[in-house]
């Protein structure tokens, strides 16, 4: 069995694995932003942000332009803005299933 794809996959889903990185990802579905911008949004200054938008950038997640010294980030396929989104869903359905069963718990005790 060719392990290539799922490989690829596996790759990709790694570079999401990590909250601030998702984070970042979540600001750039609002449109591109410079360092300094993302920083002052998720609110962590210095190396953190860089770092994490390194990994983001060596994945091919983001796209950068530079203009002088400032460097402008932006979702390099829009698409990652829908998995978030169904991430998102996900999320809040499991959510829900967990509070139902506290809501249960709590009047059957």
């Amino acid at each position: 069995m060719d392990m290539q794809i799922p490989r690829f996959k596996a790759e990709f889903f790694k570079a999401l694995a990590h909250p601030l990185r998702i984070r970042i990802l979540e600001v750039l579905c609002e449109g591109e932003r410079n360092v300094n911008e993302i920083q002052s949004i998720v609110g962590l200054e210095g190396s953190a942000v860089s770092q994490q938008l390194a990994v983001l950038r060596a994945k091919n997640l983001v796209n950068t332009v530079k203009s002088g010294t400032t460097v402008t980030y932006s979702l390099r396929d829009p698409l990652i803005r829908d998995l978030l989104a169904v991430a998102k869903q996900i999320f809040n359905n499991h959510l829900v299933e967990t509070i139902s069963v506290l809501e249960e718990m709590q009047q059957n005790p």
